[in-house]
């Protein structure tokens, strides 16, 4: 989720009196913003409700509906948007940080990975200042920040419905901590490759002069 998507192309010729970068009424914005609504849903069915079936559904179609708004935003140049560029990944980014805090709030994850996980976030967040100052709001995503997303949102909702008392729900389990485990070491590993990037950025280019 924040990561693995919000890579909407920029170009595409006008269509009707918008350009493609000025629309906002888009189906990927409208999934995106689906999305965003659905979050407060979750966070209803999984700590109010208890509801956990329902819950690990809503984070399915959300990861569906993720995946959906990426492919429609690059097939169709008049689907992609500056709208879509900041609200998808904004919203992935909302994902990261909710829905392992409300599976620790329910007791399915344990504190610390939560810790590692906004840890990191934190961490990153904190070189947006340095890099600003080279000019840049931003580094590119890598591949294996897009596939430590991927694996930890695949894995979250695979360890919530392994939480059934039955012979099924305990080989889910299983999958999903190995998803689990696996997308934590690439996330880590990405904010390291990162740092490295913002470090060869603060060496190479100068600082801007502001007028």
């Amino acid at each position: 989720m924040a990561e693995a998507s919000g890579d909407r192309p920029g170009g595409g010729a006008a269509t009707g009196d918008l350009a493609p970068q000025d629309r906002v009424l888009t189906v990927p914005n409208a999934l995106s913003v689906v999305r965003l609504v659905l979050v407060p849903v979750f966070l209803y069915l999984l700590l109010i409700a208890e509801a956990t079936g329902w819950a690990v559904a809503v984070l399915v179609f959300s990861g569906a509906s993720d995946w959906a708004d990426g492919k429609i935003a690059r097939l169709f140049d008049n689907q992609s948007s500056r709208l879509g560029a900041l609200l998808d990944p904004a919203v992935d980014r909302i994902y990261m940080v909710v829905v392992p805090v409300a599976m620790a709030a329910a007791g399915v994850l344990p504190w610390w990975i939560v810790g590692l996980l906004l840890g990191r976030d934190l961490v990153l967040a904190a070189t947006l200042p340095l890099l600003r100052t080279r000019g840049l709001t931003a580094l590119p995503v890598t591949y294996i920040g897009k596939a430590a997303t991927f694996a930890l949102m695949s894995g979250l909702p695979l360890v919530l419905l392994g939480q059934y008392d039955a012979m099924w729900a305990r080989i889910v389990l299983a999958i999903g901590w190995g998803f689990l485990i696996w997308g934590l070491a690439m996330y880590l590993w990405s904010a390291i490759l990162y740092l490295v990037q913002v470090g060869m950025v603060m060496r190479t280019m100068e600082r801007m002069r502001h007028p």
